[in-house]
């Protein structure tokens, strides 16, 4: 089968197409960089051309509030419509736990404008709503920082390696579609300010870190239930320590 993996060398889709690969299927890693380009639509009919299964891991090159709308929605329309054309029949998107919750965020508003342009497309579809990546947890700590404190909501969260999103992603990827949203978390809850704190301790990072409930989470304010999820997740296995220890370079 032909599967075409959009932002296919990024963290999760270089993860992803590994494992496709490994089962014995085509895989198209689409970037850029391969020729890919979903917002000039240069290369798609090439990419897209005999495939079954397309799966948009791309993100955003700007968390500026325009930019990230425009992508999503430029991004969305050229990926379906090409799509359409090529008798795709199952359009897998990642997306995120909560982003129908931090609409405050315009990151999230573009999210759930994709979303809502696959729901519409008539193309059979999967989304998956991940919880926040662990490897992300440099770049939130960066985004709380003043001086040398790290301001953090306290709200729950529930981290997930980037290997058990790829696990899941390519299974997905082998399923009908379920023309619906599903969820994929990991194993344990923490607070994230706590979370945060922990990781900077174990990479001997001097800033300290506080938590702060008026804290916002690019742009959006937290609640406990804002980044978990109760929708019966399937979970991931690799807890946070098991993945610091595996992770020699953490991002």
């Amino acid at each position: 089968m032909k599967i075409v993996v959009i932002g296919g060398t990024g963290l999760i889709g270089s993860k992803t197409v590994e494992r496709l690969r490994k089962r014995g299927h085509e895989v198209i890693a689409a970037s850029p960089n391969s020729g890919v380009n979903t917002i000039t639509g240069e290369g798609l009919t090439e990419a897209l051309s005999g495939a079954e299964v397309v799966l948009d891991l791309a993100n955003s090159p700007s968390f500026e509030d325009k930019a990230v709308l425009e992508f999503f929605e430029t991004s969305g329309r050229n990926l379906l419509a090409t799509e359409k054309l090529a008798g795709v029949k199952h359009h897998i998107a990642l997306s995120v736990v909560g982003t129908e919750r931090l609409q405050e965020s315009g990151y999230f508003r573009g999210k759930l404008a994709q979303e809502k342009l696959i729901k519409a497309s008539g193309i059979p579809y999967t989304i998956v709503h991940s919880t926040q990546f662990m490897e992300f947890l440099g770049g939130i700590a960066q985004s709380g920082t003043v001086g040398q404190t790290v301001h953090l909501s306290p709200a729950y969260v529930q981290p997930i390696a980037s290997d058990d999103v790829a696990d899941a992603m390519a299974d997905v990827a082998l399923s009908a579609p379920a023309n619906a949203t599903l969820e994929i978390a990991g194993p344990e809850r923490a607070r994230l300010s706590e979370l945060v704190a922990r990781y900077l301790k174990a990479i001997k990072d001097p800033r300290t870190t506080e938590a702060d409930v008026e804290a916002r989470y690019f742009g959006a304010r937290l609640n406990d239930q804002s980044l978990v999820s109760d929708d019966n997740p399937r979970l991931g296995s690799i807890t946070f320590e098991q993945w610091f220890a595996k992770s020699a370079q953490p991002t």
